[in-house]
Protein backbone atom coordinates (compact mmCIF):
# COMPACT_ATOMS: atom_id res chain seq x y z
CA UNK A 1 0.00 0.00 0.00
CA UNK A 2 1.68 3.74 -1.03
CA UNK A 3 1.16 6.59 0.41
CA UNK A 4 -0.70 8.00 -2.78
CA UNK A 5 -3.43 5.38 -2.05
CA UNK A 6 -4.65 7.04 1.13
CA UNK A 7 -4.20 10.50 -0.28
CA UNK A 8 -6.47 9.74 -3.12
CA UNK A 9 -8.54 8.20 -0.80
CA UNK A 10 -8.83 10.86 1.08
CA UNK A 11 -9.47 13.42 -2.09
CA UNK A 12 -12.21 11.19 -2.90
CA UNK A 13 -14.05 11.57 0.24
CA UNK A 14 -13.76 15.17 0.98
CA UNK A 15 -15.16 15.78 -2.84
CA UNK A 16 -17.73 13.42 -2.23
CA UNK A 17 -19.17 15.42 0.82
CA UNK A 18 -18.68 18.71 -0.86
CA UNK A 19 -20.84 17.06 -3.67
CA UNK A 20 -23.60 15.45 -1.81
CA UNK A 21 -23.81 18.88 0.18
CA UNK A 22 -24.16 21.21 -2.49
CA UNK A 23 -26.45 18.05 -4.27
CA UNK A 24 -29.06 18.85 -1.37
CA UNK A 25 -32.58 20.66 -1.01
CA UNK A 26 -31.05 22.97 1.70
CA UNK A 27 -28.46 24.61 -0.90
CA UNK A 28 -31.19 24.64 -3.50
CA UNK A 29 -33.61 26.43 -1.25
CA UNK A 30 -31.27 29.14 -0.51
CA UNK A 31 -30.49 29.44 -4.11
CA UNK A 32 -33.51 29.86 -4.61
CA UNK A 33 -34.25 32.69 -2.08
CA UNK A 34 -31.12 34.38 -3.34
CA UNK A 35 -31.87 34.35 -7.48
CA UNK A 36 -35.15 33.62 -7.13
CA UNK A 37 -36.66 31.30 -10.74
CA UNK A 38 -32.77 31.78 -12.61
CA UNK A 39 -31.97 29.41 -9.67
CA UNK A 40 -34.21 26.70 -11.06
CA UNK A 41 -33.45 27.17 -14.52
CA UNK A 42 -29.32 27.28 -13.93
CA UNK A 43 -28.57 24.98 -10.28
CA UNK A 44 -28.37 21.74 -12.16
CA UNK A 45 -26.12 22.83 -14.96
CA UNK A 46 -24.12 24.70 -12.50
CA UNK A 47 -24.11 22.40 -10.12
CA UNK A 48 -23.10 19.72 -12.56
CA UNK A 49 -20.37 21.71 -13.87
CA UNK A 50 -18.88 22.38 -10.70
CA UNK A 51 -19.45 18.63 -9.87
CA UNK A 52 -17.34 18.44 -13.14
CA UNK A 53 -14.38 20.79 -12.58
CA UNK A 54 -13.69 20.37 -8.88
CA UNK A 55 -13.21 16.76 -9.96
CA UNK A 56 -10.54 17.33 -12.47
CA UNK A 57 -7.47 17.45 -9.74
CA UNK A 58 -9.02 14.40 -7.88
CA UNK A 59 -8.41 12.24 -10.98
CA UNK A 60 -5.05 14.19 -11.54
CA UNK A 61 -3.54 12.35 -8.39
CA UNK A 62 -3.48 8.61 -9.74
CA UNK A 63 -1.25 10.01 -12.38
CA UNK A 64 1.08 12.12 -10.50
CA UNK A 65 1.22 10.12 -7.31
CA UNK A 66 3.58 6.69 -7.15
CA UNK A 67 1.87 3.76 -7.88
CA UNK A 68 2.17 0.07 -8.01
CA UNK A 69 0.28 -2.44 -9.44
CA UNK A 70 -1.68 -5.29 -7.45
CA UNK A 71 -3.11 -7.56 -10.24
CA UNK A 72 -3.93 -7.69 -13.93
CA UNK A 73 -6.91 -9.75 -15.91
CA UNK A 74 -5.93 -11.92 -18.18
CA UNK A 75 -7.16 -13.78 -21.46
CA UNK A 76 -10.04 -15.45 -21.15
CA UNK A 77 -11.37 -13.50 -18.22
CA UNK A 78 -10.41 -10.40 -20.14
CA UNK A 79 -13.16 -10.85 -22.24
CA UNK A 80 -15.89 -11.85 -19.75
CA UNK A 81 -14.79 -8.01 -17.90
CA UNK A 82 -14.59 -6.21 -20.69
CA UNK A 83 -18.42 -7.47 -22.04
CA UNK A 84 -20.16 -6.93 -18.35
CA UNK A 85 -18.02 -3.62 -18.16
CA UNK A 86 -20.01 -2.83 -21.82
CA UNK A 87 -23.14 -4.31 -20.26
CA UNK A 88 -22.60 -1.91 -17.34
CA UNK A 89 -22.45 1.30 -19.87
CA UNK A 90 -25.34 0.33 -22.27
CA UNK A 91 -27.21 0.47 -18.53
CA UNK A 92 -26.07 3.29 -17.53
CA UNK A 93 -27.26 5.06 -20.91
CA UNK A 94 -30.66 3.22 -20.56
CA UNK A 95 -31.29 4.43 -17.17
CA UNK A 96 -30.06 7.54 -18.41
CA UNK A 97 -32.93 7.84 -21.22
CA UNK A 98 -35.43 6.58 -18.85
CA UNK A 99 -34.71 9.51 -16.46
CA UNK A 100 -34.05 11.62 -19.08
CA UNK A 101 -30.59 12.50 -20.12
CA UNK A 102 -30.73 16.42 -21.00
CA UNK A 103 -32.30 17.15 -17.67
CA UNK A 104 -29.52 15.12 -15.66
CA UNK A 105 -27.30 17.43 -17.16
CA UNK A 106 -29.42 20.47 -16.32
CA UNK A 107 -29.42 21.10 -20.26
CA UNK A 108 -33.49 20.94 -20.64
CA UNK A 109 -34.16 23.49 -17.57
CA UNK A 110 -31.88 25.80 -18.70
CA UNK A 111 -33.57 26.11 -22.05
CA UNK A 112 -36.97 25.63 -20.66
CA UNK A 113 -36.69 27.37 -17.07
CA UNK A 114 -38.07 24.81 -15.51
CA UNK A 115 -37.83 23.47 -11.90
CA UNK A 116 -35.76 20.40 -12.32
CA UNK A 117 -38.19 17.95 -10.35
CA UNK A 118 -39.28 14.98 -12.75
CA UNK A 119 -43.30 14.98 -13.54
CA UNK A 120 -43.61 11.56 -12.18
CA UNK A 121 -41.90 8.80 -10.52
CA UNK A 122 -40.02 6.10 -12.51
CA UNK A 123 -40.39 2.45 -11.52
CA UNK A 124 -39.97 0.91 -14.47
CA UNK A 125 -37.10 -0.48 -16.77
CA UNK A 126 -33.88 -0.69 -15.41
CA UNK A 127 -35.61 1.06 -12.02
CA UNK A 128 -37.73 -2.41 -11.43
CA UNK A 129 -34.67 -4.27 -10.59
CA UNK A 130 -33.12 -1.48 -8.07
CA UNK A 131 -33.45 2.26 -6.97
CA UNK A 132 -30.55 3.51 -8.31
CA UNK A 133 -29.33 1.49 -11.46
CA UNK A 134 -27.13 4.40 -12.78
CA UNK A 135 -24.89 3.53 -9.62
CA UNK A 136 -25.00 0.08 -9.93
CA UNK A 137 -24.18 0.62 -13.11
CA UNK A 138 -21.26 2.45 -12.31
CA UNK A 139 -20.01 -0.07 -9.48
CA UNK A 140 -19.64 -2.41 -11.70
CA UNK A 141 -17.89 -0.88 -14.42
CA UNK A 142 -15.00 0.52 -11.90
CA UNK A 143 -14.26 -2.93 -9.90
CA UNK A 144 -14.03 -4.35 -13.36
CA UNK A 145 -11.43 -3.29 -14.70
CA UNK A 146 -8.86 -5.43 -15.69
CA UNK A 147 -5.98 -3.69 -14.80
CA UNK A 148 -5.81 -2.59 -10.58
CA UNK A 149 -3.36 -0.60 -8.82
CA UNK A 150 -3.12 0.79 -5.65
CA UNK A 151 -4.12 4.15 -6.98
CA UNK A 152 -6.87 2.76 -8.95
CA UNK A 153 -7.91 0.87 -5.98
CA UNK A 154 -8.14 3.72 -3.91
CA UNK A 155 -10.22 5.80 -6.17
CA UNK A 156 -12.51 2.92 -6.38
CA UNK A 157 -12.99 2.23 -2.19
CA UNK A 158 -14.02 6.12 -2.48
CA UNK A 159 -15.88 6.01 -5.34
CA UNK A 160 -17.87 3.09 -3.56
CA UNK A 161 -18.30 4.89 -0.44
CA UNK A 162 -19.33 7.96 -1.39
CA UNK A 163 -21.91 6.52 -3.91
CA UNK A 164 -22.99 4.44 -1.11
CA UNK A 165 -23.94 7.45 1.31
CA UNK A 166 -25.04 9.73 -1.52
CA UNK A 167 -27.61 7.23 -2.51
CA UNK A 168 -28.93 7.33 1.35
CA UNK A 169 -28.77 11.19 1.26
CA UNK A 170 -30.49 11.24 -2.36
CA UNK A 171 -33.10 8.60 -0.95
CA UNK A 172 -33.93 11.35 1.62
CA UNK A 173 -34.92 14.09 -1.30
CA UNK A 174 -36.79 11.68 -3.41
CA UNK A 175 -38.97 10.76 0.21
CA UNK A 176 -39.58 14.47 0.30
CA UNK A 177 -40.40 14.85 -3.22
CA UNK A 178 -42.49 12.07 -3.70
CA UNK A 179 -43.97 10.95 -0.41
CA UNK A 180 -45.80 7.77 0.04
CA UNK A 181 -45.53 6.06 -3.75
CA UNK A 182 -41.63 6.85 -3.17
CA UNK A 183 -41.40 4.80 0.32
CA UNK A 184 -44.24 1.97 -1.37
CA UNK A 185 -41.12 1.91 -3.91
CA UNK A 186 -38.30 1.29 -1.50
CA UNK A 187 -40.19 -1.42 0.31
CA UNK A 188 -40.11 -3.43 -2.86
CA UNK A 189 -37.31 -2.86 -4.43
CA UNK A 190 -33.16 -2.73 -3.50
CA UNK A 191 -31.40 -0.18 -3.23
CA UNK A 192 -28.40 -1.20 -5.48
CA UNK A 193 -28.33 -5.16 -5.56
CA UNK A 194 -30.81 -6.69 -7.26
CA UNK A 195 -32.19 -9.72 -4.87
CA UNK A 196 -34.65 -12.29 -5.99
CA UNK A 197 -37.85 -10.24 -5.86
CA UNK A 198 -36.07 -7.85 -8.44
CA UNK A 199 -34.86 -11.16 -10.43
CA UNK A 200 -38.60 -12.49 -10.11
CA UNK A 201 -40.31 -9.48 -11.61
CA UNK A 202 -38.21 -10.57 -14.84
CA UNK A 203 -39.59 -13.53 -15.41
CA UNK A 204 -42.91 -12.10 -14.44
CA UNK A 205 -45.64 -12.56 -16.57
CA UNK A 206 -47.76 -9.05 -17.34
CA UNK A 207 -51.51 -9.51 -17.45
CA UNK A 208 -53.49 -9.75 -20.45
Amino acid sequence: MTTGFWIILLAILVYGLAHSWLASLDVKERARRRFGSAASRWFRLVYNLVAALTLLPVLLLPVVLIDRPIYTIRLPWLVLTVLLQLMAVAALLIGLAQTGFWSFLGISQALTGSDEQPTRLVVTGLYRWVRHPLYTAGLVFIWLMPVMTWNLLAINLGATIYIVIGAFFEERKLLREYGEAYAAYRQSTPMLIPGIKAIRKLFRKKPK
